[in-house]
């Protein structure tokens, strides 16, 4: 792996011998993250390391605690994808389930028939500029796909999350 060889290299040529380092990643590793896969890569290519990995909040937590909801509903299941999956896991999720979507890169969430299902989104979570929408995916969804564009603009990049479930109305006329 090329990012395992370049990190490999740095850690040779900036640490000597005894010496700490240590790499500050955003995110949760236990969902979602690559850190500790080169780490590995890493090792396996000779250079002995110590890692400790430290949790902290996860972005689903902040997500779910500023808008004052509940991670799952009763009785239904959660299932955390990505935005290339979200399609083929929302055809599959059943009334009640709960989708947290991360590492969407784009804005899957708009080819979702914006009339079956309510969103939570946030970028930037916990930070200063956090930015939180939410409602009937068919009201919010340009507005969030406007929000993260703005958010990508304003600092080069932008990290979101969002959790979907199928609205009520939707559940009724399915019922």
């Amino acid at each position: 792996d090329a990012r395992a060889q370049v990190w490999a290299r740095a850690l040779r040529t900036e640490l000597e011998l005894g010496q700490v380092g240590a790499f500050l990643v955003w995110g949760d590793p236990a969902l979602y993250d690559s850190t500790l896969r080169i780490l590995d890569t890493v090792t396996g290519a000779g250079l002995e390391l110590s890692l400790e990995v430290v949790p902290g909040i996860t972005a689903v937590q902040v997500l779910t605690a500023a808008h004052r909801i509940p991670l799952n509903t009763i009785g239904g299941a959660v299932h955390v994808t990505t935005g290339r999956r979200l399609g083929a896991d929302a055809a599959r999720a059943q009334p009640g389930d709960t989708l947290v979507v991360m590492l969407d890169a784009g804005s899957a969430h708009a080819e979702l028939d914006g009339a079956q299902w309510d969103i939570w989104w946030g970028a930037h979570l916990g930070a200063a500029d956090q930015v939180l929408l939410a409602g009937p995916l068919a009201l919010v969804g340009g507005q969030i796909t406007a929000a993260k564009a703005a958010a990508r603009v304003r600092h080069g990049w932008v990290m979101d999350t969002y959790l979907l479930r199928r609205s009520s109305a939707s559940d009724l006329a399915q019922a």
